[in-house]
C-alpha cells in the first residue's frame, strides 16, 4: 500500500458524500421505504434508488424489473403463469417481470433479501415490507428530511432504458413528471439522475436542471444503447480522457465502479489510476460504487480472514477511496463508510476548491444536447 499516495487529493465538495446504496442495503432488504429509512438514521447523506416501470407506467424502485429474487413473487400461484423468459440488455433472463404487473397487482407482494445466506440478519425482514414507488419515496425523504433538520439527497439511477424503450415504456417522462409534483426539477433540489446509458442522459439533457451522472461499470463492457446502435465503444473507452471530454457535454459527473479507480494487481496489490483527475479536469463529479462489508465484495487488501461472508476492513477501503479524492461512496453499510468519512474530517475536501466549483458550475438555460457545449448545472453543494 506505500506507493498508493504521495499526497491526499481534492474532492469537489467539502464533505465528499455517502450515499445508500438501495438504502441500508446491508441491513435490510432493498429498497424498501424501511431500507431508505434507516440509512437515513445512519447517516447517509444520500440514497440511491434504481427505477422501472409497472404495465401502467408507475415507477417503482428495484434493480432488477425482474421479481423473483427480490420479492416472494413465485409464492402467489395467482401470478404462476406470468413466468416467462425475455432478453434484457443481451441477457436471458427466466422470471416474473415488473413490466407484466399493474401496480395494484404489485402490492401484493413482499421484499425479500438478495442474499439471505450472508445478510441474514437483513433476511428476517423478509415479507415485512411492500414495493415502494417513486412518489412513496419521494414523500419519505421529504418527511425525514424536516424531522431531521437537513436536506436528504436522491440519486435516481434509470435501469434498462434502451429495454424499456423498445416496450413502450419510456422512463424519463414520468420521473420527470414526478420531480415536478414534488417541487424538484431544479438544480439544488439534491436530486441527481444515473444511468448506465448515454442515450436517456442525453434525451434528459435538455429537459432537467436535476444533476445528470454517466455510470461506468468495470472492464471492457458495453451500455445496452452503445449495443442496439452498432456503436462499438466500451465503459473503458468512455473512461478514458477522450471519452471524459464527451461525457461533460451532456452529465454533470461520473459513477465508476471501484476497480476503475483502484486497479487491483497482483498479490493483492492496489494501483491509483488518473480517472478522478482527469473527471476533475472536465469537472466531472466522481462517485464509487458499491462499497460492501463483507470480504467477498472487498479488495484483497481490506479483507479480514477467510470467511466470504464476514465483514473486513470496509472503512479502510472508504478511506483509501476519500484519499485519491472521490467525491461520493456508494455503499450498502453507510453507518461504517460515514464514520470513516467523518474521521478525516475536513481533510477529504477543498473549501475553496469547491467553492470555485460551485461558482463556475452555476446553473444557466440549457440547450439541446445537439448544440450545447458542456453542462452547466450544479452537481454538488458544500455542506
Amino acid at each position: 500500500m506505500s506507493p498508493l499516495l504521495a499526497a491526499r487529493a481534492s474532492s469537489f465538495v467539502v464533505t465528499p458524500a455517502v450515499v445508500a446504496h438501495r438504502g441500508a442495503s446491508g441491513y435490510r432488504p432493498e429498497h424498501t421505504l424501511e431500507a431508505y429509512r434507516l440509512a437515513v438514521a445512519l447517516g447517509a447523506d444520500d440514497i440511491e434508488l434504481d427505477l422501472v416501470p409497472t404495465r401502467d407506467g408507475v415507477l417503482v424502485a428495484r434493480h432488477d424489473n425482474e421479481l423473483g429474487r427480490t420479492t416472494d413473487v413465485a409464492d402467489h400461484p395467482e401470478h404462476a403463469r406470468r413466468r416467462t423468459t425475455r432478453e434484457i440488455d443481451g441477457e436471458s433472463v427466466t422470471g416474473w417481470f415488473v413490466e407484466d404487473f399493474l401496480l395494484e397487482e404489485l402490492r401484493s407482494l413482499a421484499a425479500r433479501e438478495r442474499h439471505p445466506r450472508s445478510r441474514r440478519q437483513s433476511a428476517t425482514h423478509d415479507g415485512r415490507h411492500g414495493l415502494a414507488t417513486l412518489d412513496e419515496i419521494l414523500e419519505m425523504v421529504t418527511a425525514e428530511s424536516a424531522r431531521r433538520g437537513r436536506t436528504i439527497g436522491v440519486l435516481v439511477e434509470l435501469k434498462h432504458a434502451t429495454y424499456f424503450d423498445a416496450a413502450g415504456l419510456p422512463l424519463d417522462g414520468p420521473l420527470l413528471d414526478a420531480l415536478r409534483r414534488h417541487g424538484l426539477d431544479h438544480p439544488r433540489s439534491r436530486v441527481s439522475i444515473l444511468s448506465f446509458e448515454a442515450t436517456i442522459l442525453r434525451r434528459l439533457a435538455g429537459r432537467t436542471r436535476v444533476p445528470l451522472i454517466q455510470l461506468l461499470g468495470k472492464g471492457r463492457g458495453r451500455p445496452a444503447d452503445l449495443v442496439a446502435a452498432g456503436d462499438a465503444r466500451t465503459y473503458a473507452d468512455l473512461a478514458s480522457p477522450a471519452g471524459l471530454a464527451s461525457i461533460q457535454r451532456y452529465a454533470d459527473g461520473v459513477g465508476v465502479h471501484r476497480d476503475r479507480v483502484l486497479r487491483p494487481g497482483r498479490g493483492g496489490s492496489l494501483t491509483p489510476t488518473s480517472l478522478v483527475r482527469d473527471a476533475h479536469r472536465e469537472w466531472l463529479t466522481v462517485h464509487v460504487w458499491t462499497l460492501r462489508a463483507e470480504n467477498r465484495h472487498l479488495s484483497r487488501a481490506f479483507r479480514v480472514g477467510d470467511d466470504p461472508r464476514a465483514h473486513g476492513d470496509l472503512a479502510g477501503e472508504a478511506r483509501l477511496l476519500l484519499d485519491l479524492g472521490v467525491d461520493g461512496l456508494i455503499t450498502d453499510h453507510p453507518d461504517v463508510v460515514v464514520g470513516a468519512r467523518d474521521a478525516g474530517g475536513q481533510a477529504w475536501g477543498s473549501s475553496s476548491q469547491a467553492t470555485t466549483y460551485a461558482r463556475m458550475k452555476e446553473p444557466k438555460p440549457k440547450t439541446a444536447p445537439s448544440t450545447v457545449t458542456s453542462r452547466t448545472s450544479v452537481t454538488s453543494t458544500p455542506r
